[in-house]
């Protein structure tokens, strides 16, 4: 997309939580930014009041959001306003007593500081709209984990942290606090914590996760390169790298790419890889599909193992453990391309068995493997606006970094190849689980005679809201079941993920059920449907 700068972003300087400690380096004051709950560190050079430039950056930035920003501003000051001169007529005496026009000239002067226009940084326009950075995070079960925003490359802002601000340090809760979508900071997986950040997109968010032991782990974002950090406790805590970039344009990888898998999920993928400047080798069973890609600039393989021993790293994305398995060991698969160094990317959704045997006969010759399964369906795979779940090669995660930020607006680094995997058909078992509800209580709607419109209308307006209720509802009544996610593979994962809770002897009662209907649903020619055909299975 076409660069330009960052849109100036107000906010107010706060006093940090107790146990963030301040960034080395060059002087920076602990920043919220009005209309968000986003906090940074923001370096003193980097900042001007906001009475003075406030015309000038409004005619700058027409944006809703920062409109959005700018009246919170507003709203602040004429609450303080207000707090002032209630404080002055309640007590002129004490003020008389402190020397009231020196003091009053002080607190004028501070506030002015206080009230700050971010104007530094580089937006990309035109791509990645409306993706997500996580802001408020803690841990499980109460653990105190305060988020660290970017410490060195994010907007700045100026000003002396006022003493008497207690209103912003991080809360504490069992659950991300708020997503935002913006375009004040940007993230990078930077190679080295010694190299200089390059450029990256300013709304993808990284999460490296690690195992721990006890139920209280905590996110935190850093700008350094992600490592797993041992706390007090003894637990390892999960980390989210929150590298700022310059410019927020993703520099893409100068490492080959393959792509093997050009279904709904991958064709999406491939498109934004392309998008983003990425060399791209594709294969597919049926090599028609391909057409379009190269068309677009991708290159063609003719064989499986042709791709990887002429690219870096390959990725896949595939039907089922079947498709995944035939493709690395069947003939002239992937692993007769693989050679020391060469990588391989698992993006299918499948068993942690299949997975970890993958793994071995990769890593057995020599080669990197990675597990990074993606939640999300056709129309987020487009937009570039996956989840990405990864597991394996830590080294390898960081090398995929400009590719998942094409691909996705988030990913999450698990650990040991089968977390990726085994976290993925929980997820999916949720969903699935949750729309066969969602059938369920549409027809039940129809036959006692409720309106299924009215019932949207008002789970829409209640806290089941979201976009997956509304646009599978929107489906159902349209009779439009044309596939964004395969009523087959849902039904795969749900076998799958009741099969995982088999294999510890934990119960997924409501996983099975939904699982009956969803072969109900196949067994009426629903499989190349979408998820929200399982309606009609419901129908008598």
């Amino acid at each position: 997309g076409k660069l330009g700068r960052y849109p100036p972003w107000p906010g107010k300087i706060v006093n940090p939580p107790k146990d963030l400690k301040k960034p080395r380096g060059k002087k920076c004051f602990f920043v919220k930014f009005f209309g968000t709950e986003d906090h940074a560190w923001i370096k003193v050079e980097q900042l001007k009041p906001y009475h003075t430039h406030k015309e000038e950056m409004i005619k700058i930035n027409k944006g809703k959001r920062f409109q959005q920003a700018v009246d919170a501003v507003e709203e602040f000051l004429r609450k303080t306003k207000g707090k002032d001169q209630a404080s002055s007529h309640n007590s002129s005496e004490e003020k008389n007593r402190r020397n009231s026009s020196e003091e009053r000239g002080k607190q004028s002067a501070g506030e002015e500081k206080r009230k700050a226009i971010l104007s530094e940084g580089k937006l990309k326009n035109g791509t990645g709209e409306g993706k997500k950075r996580v802001s408020s995070v803690s841990s499980e079960r109460g653990s105190k984990s305060p988020l660290k925003r970017a410490q060195d490359q994010s907007p700045r802002k100026r000003g002396r942290p006022p003493k008497d601000e207690k209103d912003l340090t991080i809360p504490e809760s069992s659950t991300v606090k708020r997503v935002m979508t913006g375009t004040v900071a940007g993230f990078k997986w930077p190679p080295s914590v010694s190299e200089p950040v390059k450029d990256s997109d300013p709304h993808f968010h990284h999460f490296l996760l690690s195992q721990t032991e006890k139920p209280a782990v905590c996110y935190q974002a850093i700008t350094k390169k992600l490592k797993v950090c041992e706390e007090e406790t003894g637990s390892t805590s999960i980390q989210a790298a929150d590298s700022t970039a310059v410019n927020g344009s993703i520099t893409p990888t100068d490492k080959k790419i393959g792509f093997l898998g050009l279904g709904l999920m991958g064709s999406g993928i491939v498109s934004n890889l392309l998008k983003m400047g990425h060399t791209v080798t594709v294969w597919n069973r049926t090599a028609e599909k391909c057409d379009l890609f190269i068309q677009e600039g991708a290159r063609l393989g003719r064989t499986p193992a042709e791709v990887v021993s002429t690219c870096d790293i390959t990725f896949a994305c595939v039907s089922d453990p079947k498709a995944a398995k035939d493709l690395v060991l069947g003939p002239s698969g992937v692993l007769q391309g693989i050679r020391p160094g060469k990588c391989y990317v698992d993006m299918s959704t499948v068993d942690a068995d299949t997975v970890t045997e993958l793994a071995q006969v990769i890593v057995s010759r020599g080669g990197r493997f990675l597990e990074a399964p993606v939640s999300g369906n056709q129309q987020l795979s487009n937009d570039g606006m996956l989840v990405i779940l990864a597991a394996g090669d830590r080294g390898l995660y960081e090398d995929c970094s400009s590719c998942f930020q094409a691909m996705g607006k988030t990913s999450f680094f698990l650990g040991e190849v089968g977390n990726a995997a085994k976290m993925m058909l929980i997820v999916n078992m949720v969903q699935g689980s949750f729309m066969a509800t969602i059938a369920e209580g549409l027809t039940l709607a129809q036959v006692t005679g409720q309106s299924q419109q009215t019932l949207l209308d008002i789970l829409n307006q209640g806290q089941l809201a979201s976009i997956f209720l509304d646009q599978k509802c929107q489906n159902i009544l349209q009779g439009n079941f044309k596939p964004d996610f395969y009523l087959k593979y849902i039904q795969k994962d749900l076998r799958l993920a009741i099969a995982l809770g088999d294999s510890v002897n934990h119960p997924t009662p409501m996983a099975a059920a939904a699982n009956e209907v969803y072969k109900r649903a196949k067994a009426l020619d629903q499989s190349d449907n979408d998820m929200s055909a399982v309606y009609r299975a419901y129908i008598h």
